[in-house]
C-alpha cells in the first residue's frame, strides 16, 4: 500500500475512493493520510467516515459528492468544521444528486464530454452548481439536464480478490466502482487476497475491473474496515456509532488519528490495535454460492 500510494497519488490530485457501504477502502485513505497528501479534490457519492478522516487530517481542498453523513448515525463533524469554520482548512463543495454523480463518472468512463439525465426538475442544485446545465433533446425537443464528465487522476477500488494481472472480482453490493475505474487516469485496486489466474478465469462474471486498466494491485486483508467485505468480514456498526463521539471533539479526533493512523506502520498494525475480539466478532461465517457450468 505504501508503494502504491507513493507512486500513484500526488498532491493536488482528483481522487475517487468508491464502494457503496460495501468494500470502502479505508486502508488506502489511511495511507494517504500517513503520507500527508494535500490539496486533494475528493470525489465520492457518499463521503462518509472515510472522507471525514481525510478532511480532518487536512488532506482535502474540495469535495465533489452527492450525499454526506455518518450512515444511520448523524453528521460528519470534521466535514462540518471545515465548511462552517474553515478548520483545519477551507473546503469547497460541489454537490449533485446520486445519479448526477454516477452520470459524471459514466461520461468519463465512456469518453463522452457530458451525460444527459432526466433529473433536477424542481431542484435547487442547478442554482448552486453552475456545472449542472441543460440542452434541448434533438429528438423530442424536451429540455434535459446534463453534467460534465468526471475523469479522476486516480481511482481506488477495493475487491474481494484479484490475480496478479489485476483482474478484480467483486460480489455482493456494488456501487460505481467500474465506472470510476474506467474514468480514471490511474487505478489502484486493493483486495483481501491474491489468487491464481485460473480461479479468476473459472468464474469470469465476477470480474468487475479488468487488469488492463489497473496500475497497482495491493493485497490488504481487512482493508475495508469499518466497512465490510462480503464473505470476509461484516460491517463494524459499533465503529460508526463510536465515530459520532470521536469526531465531535476535534482534539479526540486528532488523538484517534495519531493512535490509529500516524503512529502505526500499516493495516496489520491497525487491526492488531483493534483487538482479537472485534476481529473474531466481525469475521464472516461460511455460506458458499453454488457453482455454475461454463462448459460448451
Amino acid at each position: 500500500m505504501r508503494d502504491a500510494i507513493a507512486r500513484f497519488v500526488h498532491d493536488g490530485d482528483v481522487v475517487v475512493i468508491e464502494g457503496f457501504t460495501h468494500l470502502i477502502c479505508f486502508a488506502a485513505a489511511h495511507e494517504i493520510i500517513r503520507q500527508r497528501r494535500s490539496d486533494l479534490t475528493l470525489c465520492r457519492l457518499t463521503p462518509d467516515l472515510i472522507y471525514d478522516q481525510l478532511i480532518a487530517a487536512g488532506c482535502a481542498k474540495k469535495l465533489i459528492f452527492s450525499w454526506a453523513g455518518n450512515p444511520g448515525v448523524g453528521s460528519l463533524h470534521a466535514l462540518r468544521r471545515a465548511v462552517e469554520k474553515n478548520h483545519p482548512k477551507p473546503l469547497d463543495l460541489e454537490e449533485y444528486s446520486h445519479f448526477g454523480l454516477v452520470a459524471r463518472l459514466s461520461a468519463g468512463a465512456a469518453g463522452l464530454p457530458f451525460w444527459p439525465l432526466r433529473d433536477y426538475t424542481g431542484s435547487d442544485l442547478p442554482a448552486v452548481n453552475p456545472l449542472i446545465k441543460s440542452v434541448t433533446c434533438p429528438y423530442t425537443g424536451a429540455l434535459i439536464a446534463t453534467v460534465p464528465a468526471l475523469k479522476p487522476d486516480v481511482t481506488i477500488v477495493h475487491g474481494q480478490r484479484a490475480d496478479a494481472n489485476g483482474d478484480v472480482q467483486i460480489w455482493g453490493l456494488y456501487g460505481v466502482q467500474k465506472e470510476a475505474a474506467f474514468a480514471a487516469k490511474r487505478v489502484i485496486v486493493v483486495v483481501e487476497e491474491i489468487v491464481e489466474e485460473k480461479i479468476v478465469r473459472a468464474d469470469p462474471n465476477r470480474t468487475l475491473i479488468p487488469g488492463f486498466i489497473v496500475d497497482a494491485v495491493v493485497c490488504e486483508p481487512w482493508g475495508a474496515h469499518p466497512s465490510y467485505a462480503q464473505g470476509y468480514y461484516d460491517r463494524d456498526n459499533d465503529f460508526y456509532v463510536e465515530w459520532e463521539e470521536i469526531s465531535r471533539d476535534e482534539q479526540r479526533l486528532a488523538r484517534w488519528l495519531d493512535e490509529f493512523v500516524y503512529n502505526i506502520s500499516d493495516r496489520a498494525a491497525y487491526m492488531e490495535k483493534l483487538g482479537s475480539e472485534r476481529r473474531q466478532r466481525l469475521t464472516a461465517k461460511t455460506l458458499m454460492s453454488e457453482g455454475v457450468n461454463y462448459g460448451f
